[in-house]
């Protein structure tokens, strides 16, 4: 057996094909649809508001009329960086409504980290919060020179009046100062969201336009850019819909995801494109609030990383709630132990988990479980439609690997990228041709068994998880080695027993010999507060070491393997 003979179409579920036609359109296209279908219905709850989708259309038609006057469209882009509240969504819709690419930026970047993926990117309008513009964006204003628009928002600018004129009160809401910038426009998006003109602005967007260049870590210094179509975010957004059976204006999605991450902007698009309403969740460290999210709105959708779903088993808010209206809790991101789903099943309903996987660089979804037929708990699950999975040798990429065995994960169809943004080099490693066909050489290993069933067997060589979020080991390294007292370091991730599936981030370090009789403890807050200054806070490491020689290999590589702790 061949893994052209696709043996997982067989456990599709009832009415599932193994090719679906994908439309010939834009998500402006699709978006468009889905904020008109059912205008009266809520898009959006938010800290007890809700938006509907007139709402949303209309404050995104305004903000799209704006850009458009402004001489933005197609080939422009727009960063936007917020945390999950309406804004962000409603600059999301502007953005592609005016033919837009959008970039989506982590509230956790530093300002070096903030100033690269603006320049790496070409954004020419940024999005963002007043608090981020104080603590990031001011810092850098002479470092972004394509940057020529600025649009700031506050968090309370949609919540309900007694909700904010409390916040206020208490200081709960946080406010940064907003300054002028030197050649540069600065202005509050809440004035066009209210007086704007509401004519959409009428653009022709191809399938094959960039719709989002979203940044992932690299393995080689600072993240790079993953360009996505329109055709393929289409692709998946009728692929997702079809395989979870989602019918418009039914849904109540739910989730912990940040919209900066592409499992959390992919939910984002497909709730609106589908005209399905979605709970924003701004803290997903607030257990109690997404309970009583779930609870007020009915959710039938949750979508959240293993850890996340871990720690709602702990809420008591949670565990008190009627789940009959939940139909799926899906879980991506990171392992979900076998054990753990058991534990969540036995309180939300058997079957409900749904273990899927993807990345970025597929828009994200290459996998998911099925809903009725049968599951594998501990497998990610089995191709979608359109979607060819075979596991290849990890020393060349060429080899096919049998049912079984295991080596790296390469996935085809329409959800995979069309490249590194601005980066040919790495595109052409990760895009690879054979058998007629163009495959995305992901990193991950894993191995399939005969049903067409995969397992994720190890990540990709340096990459750790960490609460869900991908931290690439050199962009580490490379942070640490500024450091003068830093003579050879290595990263590498240490299970966390209190969170399965996530990793706790260390730094072994051997010091240059001119500070080999310093205050170990001092050198170490010294490393760890650069780290800081110089990181988002879920790369900084966790753990220092400091040995006297990090191992080599023959060929003067480092040896992580002999630093990393036995398997168990």
């Amino acid at each position: 057996m061949h893994y052209s003979d696709k043996p997982w179409l067989k456990h599709y579920d009832p009415g599932i094909e193994a090719e679906i036609e994908i439309p010939s359109l834009s998500y402006r296209d699709i978006l468009e649809q889905g904020l008109t279908r059912f205008p009266d219905k809520p898009a959006l709850f938010f800290m007890g508001k809700t938006i509907t989708f007139k709402d949303l259309d209309r404050m995104s038609a305004r903000f799209a009329a704006h850009l458009a006057k402004c001489g933005y469209g197609v080939g422009d882009v727009a960063g936007i960086h917020m945390p999950n509240i309406p804004q962000y969504l409603i600059a999301l819709a502007g953005v592609q409504r005016a033919g837009m690419a959008a970039t989506g930026i982590s509230m956790l970047l530093k300002p070096r980290e903030l100033a690269h993926q603006l320049n790496d990117s070409g954004a020419k309008v940024l999005v963002t919060l007043d608090v981020f513009f104080e603590q990031a964006l001011w810092e850098i204003r002479d470092q972004v020179p394509a940057l020529e628009k600025v649009y700031y928002a506050n968090v309370g600018d949609f919540m309900p009046f007694v909700k904010k004129s409390l916040g206020a009160a208490l200081k709960k809401i946080p406010t940064g100062l907003i300054q002028p910038i030197s050649g540069k426009t600065v202005e509050p998006i809440l004035t066009i969201l209210k007086e704007g003109d509401p004519t959409p602005p009428e653009v022709s967007v191809k399938p094959e336009d960039t719709c989002l260049i979203q940044y992932t870590g690299g393995t080689t210094g600072l993240p790079k850019g993953v360009v996505l179509t329109h055709r393929n975010i289409v692709a998946n957004v009728e692929q997702q819909v079809r395989w979870s059976k989602f019918e418009p204006g039914k849904d109540v999605f739910c989730s912990g995801f940040p919209f900066f991450h592409m499992a959390g902007k992919m939910m984002g698009m497909a709730a609106m494109s589908t005209s399905s309403a979605q709970c924003l969740i701004p803290d997903p460290r607030n257990t109690k609030h997404i309970a009583g999210e779930i609870k007020a709105h009915k959710a039938t959708v949750l979508v959240n990383v293993p850890t996340l779903y871990q720690m709602l088993l702990d809420e008591p808010a949670f565990k008190s709630l009627d789940f009959s209206n939940v139909r799926m809790c899906v879980s991506g991101a990171a392992p979900f132990s076998v054990d753990a789903i058991k534990r969540f099943e036995a309180l939300v309903g058997k079957g409900k988990v749904i273990e899927v996987y993807g990345m970025t660089e597929t828009s994200p979804l290459s996998t998911s479980n099925p809903h009725v037929s049968p599951k594998k708990i501990g497998s990610v699950g089995i191709p979608l439609s359109n979607t060819d999975i075979k596991i290849m040798d990890v020393e060349t990429g060429t080899r096919e690997m049998p049912f079984g065995e295991e080596g790296e994960i390469c996935v085809s169809g329409p959800q995979v990228m069309a490249g590194y943004h601005n980066k040919p080099h790495e595109t052409s490693h990760a895009l690879r041709e054979h058998d007629g066909k163009l495959w995305m050489h992901t990193g991950d290993v894993g191995r399939m068994d005969e049903d067409g069933y995969i397992y994720l067997v190890d990540r990709a060589k340096d990459m750790l998880i960490v609460g869900g979020y991908k931290v690439f080991s050199r962009e580490v390294e490379e942070v640490l080695s500024n450091i003068p007292s830093v003579e050879l370091c290595a990263i590498i991730g240490i299970p966390n027993p209190e969170r399965p599936g996530s990793e706790t981030v260390k730094a072994v370090v051997q010091l240059a010999v001119e500070y080999l009789e310093r205050d170990k403890g001092q050198l170490k807050e010294e490393i760890l507060a650069y780290c800081r200054e110089n990181m988002s806070p879920y790369k900084v490491p966790k753990i220092v070491e400091f040995v006297d020689a990090i191992p080599l290999t023959a060929v003067g590589k480092v040896d992580k393997k002999a630093l990393r702790p036995p398997k168990q």
